[in-house]
């Protein structure tokens, strides 16, 4: 049995596939976050829609449709950019996963394409585990990829940069206008190095520390090329794949 998304099926096939023990996978992606003056809102979420895909093409896991709003406060100020508070957006995965649950899904992964929703993510599954016995495994986009990262040209990176760029000229390049990319790393290669972590919000003011964009960037997009793009993926997804196999062996028969 290949993977499947929910979407594309009938309930008593989801029903079927849920009864079989099926591992639902939900992909998180928001579909309406800026990213620079060079990428599309959608970013997140075409990313978050095609590692799914490559997972789906894989393993037979079940798809659960994307969630394409989240907890993205750093973003607020810029046009167009959706934002659930942590309260909200916590609720609404604390629902659709428990959701699955009560339809007989008792193995869940979700793809994470955000930065912010890490925190309530986590507090979210280990909710779930003490009141539903479940035990959801979560991936965030920070831990994949990495060897593939090593290998690029900026100075540091983190939204709209080399990475995100290489991604979407990848999946869909006909969306990336890159006659407007431009080096942007704010004020950051000035920030001290340390074992803390600050939260930042992007801002056009040169004056608002680490806050500071000019264009919603932070890294070196210039770099981006589709080859980066689609090495990034392929080990992006075989990280996933590896990762639901080991967790899951049954899986990889």
């Amino acid at each position: 049995m290949t993977g499947a998304w929910i979407e594309d099926l009938t309930w008593p096939e989801v029903e079927a596939r849920l009864k079989a023990g099926a591992l639902v996978v939900m992909p998180v992606g928001a579909i309406a976050k800026q990213h620079g003056h060079h990428l599309p809102m959608k970013t997140d979420w075409l990313v978050a829609r095609e590692l799914a895909h490559r997972v789906a093409a894989a393993l037979p896991v079940l798809v659960a449709p994307i969630v394409s709003q989240g907890y993205y406060p750093a973003f607020t100020r810029y046009s167009g950019s959706q934002h659930l508070s942590a309260k909200t957006f916590s609720a609404v995965m604390r629902e659709l996963l428990a959701k699955l649950i009560t339809d007989g899904a008792r193995r869940i992964a979700v793809i994470n394409t955000g930065v912010s929703t890490e925190e309530p993510l986590q507090i979210v599954v280990r909710d779930l585990l003490a009141s539903t016995g479940v035990r959801v495994a979560v991936a965030d986009i920070r831990q994949l990829g990495k060897s593939v990262h090593a290998t690029g040209g900026q100075k540091l990176g983190g939204h709209g940069d080399e990475w995100e760029t290489s991604a979407i000229l990848a999946i869909e390049p006909s969306l990336v206008h890159m006659d407007r990319t431009v080096e942007d790393y704010g004020n950051m290669l000035s920030e001290p190095k340390t074992v803390f972590r600050r939260p930042t919000r992007f801002s056009s003011d040169p004056d608002s520390g680490p806050d500071y964009s000019r264009t919603g960037v932070r890294g070196d997009p210039t770099l981006a090329t589709a080859e980066k793009g689609r090495a990034l993926l392929a080990e992006m997804a075989r990280e996933l794949v590896d990762g639901l196999v080991a967790l899951y062996s049954d899986l990889g028969g």
